[in-house]
């Protein structure tokens, strides 16, 4: 689906294109660990039940770490959810919208609601139906006033949209 149908299609619900692939490397990397535990300890003649639950628990632990957490957009509201809870936002209602820096960037947009969603802002770099979904209704948000912090945060992730995408024509028309 190009950008042109996600602005035509404002109806439908958006996700995030690469959810699936990123659940699928998760769940792979904490079964090569748990094969790998299991496979040490019984080289080394050291499994038991007990410690077998044990390294079962601890790939568990590891997968929960490693899921990414599951975007979604509607026409006027933006969801993340994780295993355990999924947190959603109005984003017609937006007050603030902030970029928090640090071992790895974070978008938290908060609602006049109290909603509160924080996501990884590549997830919106990649899947342009998301973004456009977003960034309408954080449109409206701005218009009506309501959005009283975060539109610079919103013009640097458009911009960087902007700039990966004139980036990409030019790659595929071989002027790069």
């Amino acid at each position: 689906m190009g950008l042109c149908d996600a602005a035509r299609d404002t109806a439908g619900t958006a996700h995030d294109l690469r959810w699936a692939r990123d659940v699928r490397d998760a769940v792979y990397c904490a079964g090569v660990l748990l094969a790998l535990l299991l496979l040490l300890d019984r080289g080394a003649g050291l499994l038991t039940p007990g410690r077998g639950a044990l390294w079962i628990a601890l790939a568990l632990l590891f997968f929960a770490v490693l899921c990414p957490a599951r975007v979604r957009a509607g026409a006027d509201w933006l969801s993340s959810g994780s295993l355990v809870r999924e947190r959603r936002v109005r984003t017609d209602l937006l007050v603030s919208v902030r970029c928090v820096d640090g071992l790895s960037q974070r978008l938290v947009l908060r609602d006049a609601l109290g909603g509160r969603v924080e996501i990884d802002p590549e997830v919106l770099v990649r899947n342009p139906q998301l973004w456009f979904r977003v960034e309408t209704a954080a449109r409206k948000a701005v218009t009506e006033g309501t959005l009283l912090c975060g539109a610079t945060a919103l013009r640097r992730i458009a911009r960087r949209i902007d700039r990966e995408a004139a980036q990409a024509v030019f790659r595929a028309s071989g002027l790069e």
